[in-house]
């Protein structure tokens, strides 16, 4: 197996070249395969698939001789093996599970839905796949790097000789981002030949990205703490540890673990390389790695929580044609959200259906629904879901809803309380860990069961289905404060939460001490845009609803709140907020402990930007913001300058200064933007983390996508100093 010709011995693909030599399933899939591409039951078409020589891409065609698709193994998330899509259940009839699989992508990219000749190549595709994908996330920050340059090279070898020569490299650095001087251009690709044959190959090419990636920012901090300006004795890292990154406790030990990791043997110091190893491993990272991990109380009751949860769950576009699909509780599910929503209304053959009712939106059975709860909704996490119904269904089909849920869910489905005990506060999510609660509107309550004559339009069997997420109308702050119970739950349009909050603060953050809220989008939103949910979680609402296929900042601040804790879906409030005798105003945080923070960032560098514009010639001209999102008195942004044409390594060494009142609820986001003079700058990626979870010193930014998935090797390197205000 070659390339061109030649083993990229210098890559890591080498790796992943000697994988197929000793595996039968990548074999198979380097030799290509004729399957079945499915997009609905009439339109099934042969395409012949390949795995190519770089084991990062597979090719699609229609033919053997004309290749017309690439996909990147990259962006597939995962493999589901046999009927588990809507297309390939709707011809379940025609081709067994054991020939049918689905892949799934990244982002918000359609799923492809495959049916291979038989059981035994549907399996080869489906464990290689998986094994590529497990390779890949294995990858560390500077293989990953290498795995970038290696599918630039051979973008840029137009004619695929596995050399490049100086015009080749010329047209590589443009599609890097890179606007680089042609004289010095031609200094490095000179330095790098060193055969003097008028191209590159190999070693040179290795040699020459090494000149180009070379980190000037990094060498400054190193050379800075080193003796000699070559290695880091482990004094010297322990110096750096405790005076830039702070680190205070076991700080021996921990400096002792990086030398081991990235150290020179026989030197028995830290080298330069090992250094920005360091620096781009998850130590080195903004994001706390101890906070990665569940690391929170989970024994409180559940109105002590902020909850991952999502409006629409089943619209995968927008509100009045969008298209509905059992897909959209997949994928919320596999992100961690907590409570997903159906509305239900009476279907045909007495089937309730779920859609955005009087649209245009399309259907599909409640039945389908349940039944994908039950079969993903603890995949991402062990914490309870919440199913929030829209009940518009007969009471006859309302029997057959609750048929479906007993019947599919079983023992998922929690029908009466913990231990049959009426408690005096709602369980924790430790107590309901493998749970579904059902919120939706019961006859009477839990302390008299079912004693009520029902006045409303509600089965017997489906409000028996809800134990501790009641839906009520909301009456007031006094009133819920005299009358309401604790498993009682309110719901409010975003612009009624906003009004609360500005009238009444500090009520409404007592009133979610007691008992769960849900915030929803205005029905005004048909095109599934989403509020701002800062302000809602700022008031204490648990469960702020957002559409979840909708890309944008508001996603970016709630991927960014549930990306600690394990990504459970649950995210315990700060102690202000749990306490029925603390009195907090999100509009005048200024209470008894109030103690302001000061954060400085140096943003110092980016690292290989996307390019967002693919125009050929086409460099952007990055420059970063940070955004602050909390308290009213917290919302604050300040941008770098632009660095004209370069993505691929933009020095700026801009600091911004923030006061932070309270720390506790604030996000911070990055953004790199393209700018442009004469219209909006464009997007090219973001990262956001709660203020808790940042570590000061230098560390790296590494970026996503508009959808929130990576974009390796895209980071950012900043300095963070965090100190108390006097």
């Amino acid at each position: 197996l070659n390339y061109g010709g030649k083993n990229p011995d210098c890559f890591q693909c080498i790796y992943l070249f000697r994988s197929i030599q000793a595996d039968d399933d990548l074999k198979s899939m380097f030799v290509g395969t004729v399957m079945r591409k499915i997009k609905s039951r009439t339109w099934k078409k042969h395409r012949y698939f390949r795995l190519q020589e770089d084991c990062m891409t597979i090719w699609s065609s229609g033919s053997l001789e004309s290749y017309r698709q690439v996909i990147s193994v990259g962006d597939v998330e995962a493999v589901r093996e046999g009927h588990q899509s809507e297309v390939l259940l709707s011809i379940a009839d025609e081709f067994p599970p054991d020939r049918c699989f689905t892949l799934v992508f990244r982002g918000r990219r359609g799923n492809l839905d495959l049916v291979a000749e038989s059981a035994g190549e549907a399996q080869s595709w489906i464990k290689g796949i998986r094994k590529l994908i497990d390779n890949l996330e294995n990858m560390g920050q500077r293989e990953k790097l290498d795995q970038w340059i290696c599918d630039w090279f051979k973008k840029a070898d137009k004619n695929r000789d596995g050399q490049m020569n100086f015009k080749e490299v010329r047209d590589l650095l443009k599609m890097m981002n890179v606007d680089m001087n042609e004289h010095h251009a031609l200094r490095l690709f000179t330095m790098a030949d060193k055969s003097q044959s008028g191209t590159l190959e190999d070693d040179e090419f290795v040699l020459f990205y090494k000149m180009l990636t070379q980190r000037e920012d990094v060498l400054r901090v190193f050379q800075e703490y080193s003796g000699n300006g070559q290695k880091l004795t482990l004094q010297d890292l322990k110096d750096f540890l405790r005076e830039e990154q702070l680190h205070e406790d076991g700080i021996q030990q921990y400096g002792c673990t990086f030398l081991t990791q990235a150290s020179s043997k026989m030197l028995q110091a830290m080298t330069f390389d090992g250094f920005l190893m360091y620096l781009t491993s998850p130590e080195g990272s903004i994001f706390n790695p101890s906070m990665v991990e569940l690391y929170q109380d989970m024994t409180q009751p559940l109105c002590h929580y902020f909850i991952s949860s999502s409006h629409n769950t089943y619209l995968l576009e927008d509100q009045i044609r969008g298209h509905s699909s059992v897909e959209g509780y997949i994928r919320a599910l596999k992100r961690g959200c907590r409570c997903v929503e159906v509305d239900c209304w009476d279907g045909p053959n007495g089937e309730p259906i779920v859609y955005h009712g009087h649209t245009f939106t399309s259907k599909i059975f409640f039945k389908d629904v349940v039944t994908v709860l039950g079969n993903y909704a603890f995949k991402a996490s062990q914490y309870p879901v919440i199913l929030s119904i829209e009940n518009h269904c007969s009471v006859e089909q309302q029997k057959l809803m609750a048929q479906h849920l007993t019947q599919i869910l079983g023992d998922k489905l929690l029908k009466s309380p913990l231990d049959g005990k009426i408690l005096i506060s709602l369980p924790s999510p430790e107590d309901l860990k493998g749970k579904i609660l059902l919120k939706g509107k019961k006859i009477g309550g839990l302390e008299d069961g079912m004693n009520g004559k029902s006045k409303q339009h509600l089965s017997k069997e489906l409000s028996d289905c809800v134990v501790y997420c009641k839906s009520v109308h909301f009456s007031g702050f006094k009133h819920s404060q005299i009358h309401s119970k604790f498993y009682e739950i309110s719901s409010f349009t975003e612009s009624k939460a906003r009004k609360h909050i500005r009238e009444a603060g500090a009520e409404f953050v007592l009133h979610n001490v007691r008992q769960l809220s849900r915030v929803y989008p205005s029905g005004l939103r048909t095109d599934s845009s989403n509020f701002n949910p800062q302000d809602m979680w700022n008031a204490g609402c648990q469960i702020v609803a957002l559409n979840f296929q909708t890309a944008g900042v508001e996603m970016d601040q709630n991927d960014g709140l549930f990306s600690q804790n394990g990504h459970c879906g649950y995210i315990l409030k700060p102690a202000f907020m749990r306490k029925i005798d603390e009195r907090f105003d999100p509009e005048n945080p200024q209470n008894d402990g109030y103690k302001p923070l000061s954060l400085s960032i140096q943003v110092i560098s980016g690292q290989q930007l996307p390019k967002v514009n693919m125009k050929e010639g086409s460099i952007i001209d990055p420059l970063v913001r940070v955004e602050i999102h909390g308290v009213p008195l917290d919302q604050a942004k300040q941008e770098t300058r632009y660095i004209d044409n370069n993505g691929f390594n933009p020095v700026w060494y801009d600091t911004l200064q923030f006061t932070i009142h309270v720390p506790e609820l604030a996000l911070v986001r990055f953004v790199v933007e393209d700018y442009d003079k004469t219209s909006k700058n464009d997007f090219v990626g973001q990262f956001t983390l709660p203020f808790t979870c940042i570590q000061p010193g230098y560390r790296h930014i590494h970026l996503l996508s508009k959808d929130g998935t990576s974009i390796t090797p895209s980071s950012l390197f900043v300095n963070v100093r965090i100190t108390n205000v006097n």
